[in-house]
């Protein structure tokens, strides 16, 4: 069977010829269209600023981005000629209002040309017009930093634009504000011309894979479910690991820190989906509700608990796959007395009936010694009788859910070794989903792009989730501005974090579980 469509539209993607649309847009889009998840008559205009004719914009931006990032670019010389007659280039100033003037006469003659080609049910037709009229779906993607977001939605407003005659929907990416009173700003620009059920915050890490099949492995399996709570486990690890630097996000990231770029969303997020409720159903608001609620159930903490709980560090010079590298300081765009935090690693506790008592332990940093991301639960060891009476301390039952690089689950268990001996070890059952040849799991961006032509927000943020996250990270800032600066660096590239952050489980009697336990 054939997969279905969602509904025509034209996407502009502002920042056309940038990092983001090279790297991510490009190539998703290019393998949604080999696969067939793209509408019949649907276009893209790529607005940038470089001089640029279409056929340079498709021979220097495009063709390179399919080569370089997509996972299908063996098929380009098949597939690469009837993709790019898909995407246009549009040369102006984002600031210039003249240039959307321009921009509005463009998407119209394609809408037109679109409409003259669509019939039937491929027709590009909003739910709520005239059935026979062609109606203009837009997507607007702000492939732009933060700062740009307020004067482009002014602009697409006031050039008529916004509205279309059909549906409207703005996509942007983080960082939504550094805390939240920026975020409050800058979703007051953007609901000034959006209402909240058109605006998509990307958070790419809820387009991966394993990240959509939490839900799926809690809720389609009858023994998960009855466990999944402080009756039975003991504790849950979050890791998000990187073995690279900051690279060419030096400036960006000497203004933020691991705090702010990766746990005020990503391991938040990651969060709210191991500990939400069962939701009343699958529509999008509703399993959006009940991650929210799991935000605001987390424990304030306070500046005793920050500095109880919370631990940051700062890489410096070491080994990392046996090449040294350089120290944090010594990056490029990086202030050379850098305070920045490039890991975090805190405990924190969900004050709900489900989750009382159950430590959340979550790490993040740059320059450690694995890429993973895995969510790891800790089941309760059974009481100390029968074999944990006859053989001691048994290893306990684990659940693991890796979500990058390689994606599966398995779960670890108690068995005795074969032989003559009642030897008792820990096996797995393992199933790893990309570890097959030929196996290649779809990036985030496309299910993410996809699902924004659907008009499905399930995987994306909502306002209230961003208030809720900056809300209950603000505080650790705030502690942290008060204390005396930490002694940068305190680990050594290729180690996991500073010792302190080990200290942060050995005190309860626990340790992180690392690859290959």
């Amino acid at each position: 069977m054939a997969p279905q469509r969602p509904d025509n539209c034209l996407l502009v993607i502002f920042g056309g010829t940038g990092d983001l649309a090279r790297r991510k847009l490009y190539p998703a889009l290019y393998n949604l269209f080999i696969d067939g998840f793209l509408p019949h008559t649907f276009q893209v205009v790529a607005v940038g600023r470089r001089d640029l004719t279409l056929e340079g914009f498709r021979r220097e931006i495009l063709l390179p981005s399919l080569k370089t990032f997509s996972r299908r670019a063996a098929d380009l010389a098949t597939n690469f000629t009837p993709f790019a007659a898909r995407l246009h280039y549009f040369r102006t100033d984002i600031y210039d209002p003249r240039g959307y003037t321009d921009l509005a006469t463009i998407l119209a003659e394609l809408e037109q040309e679109a409409g003259s080609r669509g019939s039937g049910a491929d027709t590009c037709r909003s739910n709520h017009q005239g059935k026979g009229a062609f109606q203009g779906n837009r997507i607007f993607y702000l492939a732009v930093a933060p700062e740009h977001f307020g004067p482009v939605v002014r602009n697409l407003k006031e050039t008529g634009l916004v509205p279309a005659q059909g549906w409207q929907r703005v996509v942007i990416e983080k960082p939504f504000g550094h805390d939240l009173p920026s975020a409050a700003e800058l979703n007051r620009q953007l609901r000034a011309v959006f209402s909240e059920e058109e605006i998509y915050r990307i958070d790419h890490y809820l387009g991966k894979e394993m990240i959509q099949n939490i839900m799926v492995i809690r809720f389609a399996n009858t023994f998960f479910e009855p466990v999944w709570n402080n009756k039975y486990v003991d504790h849950v690890q979050i890791t998000t690991a990187e073995t690279v630097g900051v690279s060419d996000r030096g400036s960006y990231y000497d203004g933020a820190g691991a705090l702010r770029d990766m746990v005020q969303n990503h391991l938040l997020q990651l969060v709210t989906l191991v500990a939400m409720e069962p939701p009343a159903s699958l529509a999008p608001g509703v399993i959006r509700d009940e991650k929210v609620k799991v935000l605001r159930s987390l424990r304030p903490l306070d500046p005793a608990a920050v500095g109880a709980n919370v631990i940051r560090g700062q890489y410096g010079a070491g080994e990392i796959e046996g090449k040294v590298v350089p120290p944090y300081r010594q990056e490029r765009e990086v202030a050379p007395d850098s305070l920045t935090e490039t890991f975090v690693a805190l405990k924190i506790f969900i004050d709900n009936f489900r989750w009382a008592g159950v430590p959340f332990y979550l790490r993040t940093g740059k320059r450690l010694p694995d890429k993973v991301t895995e969510i790891i639960l800790q089941f309760k060891s059974l009481p100390d009788i029968l074999y944990f009476k006859e053989y001691g301390e048994l290893q306990p039952n684990v659940l693991v859910i890796r979500i990058q690089p390689l994606e599966g689950v398995y779960v670890q268990l108690n068995a005795k070794r074969p032989g003559n001996d009642n030897y008792i070890i820990p096996i797995r059952l393992d199933f790893c989903q990309n570890c097959e040849v030929g196996v290649n799991s779809p990036e985030a961006y496309e299910r993410l792009l996809y699902d924004v032509m659907r008009g499905d927000a399930t995987l994306f943020t909502r306002w209230d989730e961003v208030e809720a996250a900056w809300r209950f990270v603000d505080p650790i800032t705030a502690a942290w501005s008060a204390q005396e600066p930490p002694q940068f660096p305190n680990y050594a590239a290729g180690q996991w974090g500073p010792p302190t952050a080990q200290e942060l489980l050995t005190r309860d009697g626990r340790h992180w579980w690392q690859e290959g336990e």
